[in-house]
């Protein structure tokens, strides 16, 4: 069988011959066909052993450290992920050494000093401490692909939150922009008008738009990536728009659990800092070929990784694990959410306030999907601004203002 090995250099092969192997053995194969020793070697299928930082943190992945633990009792099998932490440099399998002159009897250009100069290697650590998630704002995110798509198609969404003092990023709620996904792409239709208003709401909450959430699709579901080459080059381009170091980039999808069953599952990554300067740098490829490997992103010119000149870099190594965590923010998300399949309109402002009316007016209205409709009907300087201190504060709405979102949602019943 052929497991794939994930550490700090991206996703590796290794072959497995004998099919009642130990852990013990693994470590020697991996010794013997990625060069890492086995004294130096930390395996888990548990994929936080890429985020340890200290020997203690280490010393919590313990599922593989029985070295006659057989890897069919951990439920490895052909295909399977193992993550493998080591110290130290080595040299990548398959990699000549290459002399900074460059090949023997080729004259160096300008463009193979700068590619020398562009050196891909896996970044240790991302710039926040953490990505914590709305209970309510990420479940009703996934619920929508899991129950109405079917996560047939892609999906996505801008995060919206704070980045804490201590690096760590709060998400409190996600917006939907106009959208179309494939099983294999996602194009974001940008309404620029419709995004002022969401940027205005969110000022007013004290929040800024702090990342990119998408779903990938059951079609992508055994395919061998993380994420794909579109999905890279997708996520860098919003990354760079951003400016925000500390930006993250969140996947959801289905996986199949040891039930057989299909749980729906977040992970959370920044995109490196060489991804992101290749990116303006316009090193990527953007035409993407059907026939594309997807798990690698190519590149206009050749760049270094490990001690190789590649047009081609496995889309891991613009990659960094970001710590995912949870929390009940300040918002609710109970209105209907904006661009889906069925459109919001009025109506649903009566509803929402109805059901919601045994609680007072500044909690019924502290949902960013409700004033996301009532921004297009009030005004951007003056009334967005008061209401989203009201709700940011939870302080008591001015009458006046009561008696006008009532007055929308009557007229239009």
């Amino acid at each position: 069988m052929m497991l794939r090995i994930r550490s700090r250099d991206g996703l590796e092969r290794v072959k497995v011959d004998n099919p009642r192997a130990t852990v013990a053995q693994l470590k020697e194969l991996i010794q013997t066909q990625l060069q890492i020793p086995t004294f130096n070697q930390t395996l888990s299928t548990n994929q936080n052993l890429l985020l340890a930082k200290t020997p203690t943190d280490l010393l919590k992945f313990s599922d593989m450290s029985d070295p006659n633990t057989p890897l069919s009792a951990l439920k490895l099998s052909h295909g399977s992920i193992v993550f493998l932490s080591y110290e130290g440099e080595r040299q990548i399998r398959g990699g000549p050494a290459v002399s900074p002159a460059g090949s023997f009897g080729r004259k160096m250009t300008m463009d193979d000093l700068i590619a020398k100069q562009m050196r891909v290697s896996r970044q240790e650590n991302p710039h926040c401490e953490s990505v914590s998630f709305d209970r309510d704002c990420a479940n009703v995110f996934q619920y929508y692909v899991n129950e109405t798509l079917a996560f047939a198609v892609k999906r996505g969404g801008f995060m919206y939150g704070v980045v804490t003092e201590e690096g760590k990023v709060e998400v409190n709620f996600i917006y939907e922009p106009p959208q179309q996904g494939t099983g294999e792409e996602l194009l974001l239709m940008r309404n620029p008008e419709e995004e002022k208003l969401v940027e205005a709401i969110a000022l007013s909450l004290g929040m800024r738009r702090i990342g990119f959430i998408f779903t990938q699709s059951v079609v992508q579901e055994k395919k061998d990536y993380t994420m794909s080459n579109r999905e890279v080059l997708q996520a860098a381009e919003l990354h760079a728009e951003s400016g925000l170091k500390e930006w993250v980039t969140a996947l959801v999808k289905l996986e199949v659990n040891e039930d057989g069953a299909a749980d729906v599952h977040f992970e959370a990554f920044q995109m490196s800092d060489m991804c992101i300067r290749l990116f303006k740098e316009g090193w990527f490829q953007t035409n993407i070929d059907k026939d594309c490997d997807p798990k690698l992103s190519k590149m206009k010119k050749e760049v270094v990784v490990g001690v190789k000149d590649v047009r081609e870099v496995d889309n891991d190594f613009f990659m960094v694990v970001v710590k995912i965590l949870d929390h009940q923010g300040p918002l609710t998300t109970t209105f209907p959410v904006e661009n889906r399949i069925t459109q919001v309109t009025m109506r649903a402002l009566k509803s929402h306030l109805d059901r919601a009316k045994s609680l007072p007016f500044v909690k019924r209205i502290s949902d960013f999907h409700l004033l996301l409709v009532l921004a297009r009907y009030l005004d951007l300087n003056t009334d967005i601004p008061t209401l989203g201190e009201c709700v940011q504060t939870q302080s008591t709405l001015p009458e006046g203002y009561q008696l006008l979102i009532q007055s929308m949602a009557e007229t239009a019943a």
